[in-house]
């Protein structure tokens, strides 16, 4: 993911953090869905480099009853004020690409995914329903190796 500086002529955000967060593939989200609420994983922070770019590893996503597929994320304007939710400059999604999410899903695990996708559009989501095209990644990959997805994010 790659952030930049709207205010400065869209140049890259250095020494910033991002903050990214997603659901198992139950769909549930640590230390929020019941029943993981004292656990604490499928979240991280890290600090942009000098060309505004963070990487994360992670699974890919679930798709959970009501919801497209997608990660969330938060920028601040350093790793030191990620501490504190009330410094993030911005808060987003990236919404995933139905193809990758039904190759995904054929995988073992994601059974309920399956289905949960067959009931729910980019356009119909409660997020998502009023524009997404900025919020779409590149993806290259496979389920067998994984996949890397591509983001640029302009605060």
């Amino acid at each position: 993911m790659t952030i930049l500086d709207f205010a400065a002529d869209e140049k890259p955000l250095a020494g910033g953090a991002v903050y990214v967060w997603h659901c198992n593939q139950q769909g549930q989200y640590s230390l929020y869905s019941a029943g993981v609420t004292q656990e604490n994983y499928l979240r991280g922070v890290q600090e942009t480099d000098s060309s505004g770019t963070v990487r994360f590893t992670t699974i890919f996503p679930a798709c959970y009853s009501g919801r497209w597929p997608h990660i969330h994320f938060e920028v601040y304007p350093s790793l030191a004020k990620a501490t504190n939710s009330a410094n993030k400059i911005a808060t987003s999604q990236i919404a995933l690409l139905e193809q990758t999410c039904k190759e995904a899903y054929a995988t073992a695990g994601y059974e309920k995914s399956v289905s949960n996708l067959g009931q729910v559009s980019l356009d119909r989501d409660n997020v998502f329903s009023d524009g997404y095209d900025l919020q779409l990644p590149k993806i290259t990959g496979d389920p067998a190796k994984g996949y890397a997805l591509t983001f640029s994010c302009a605060i």
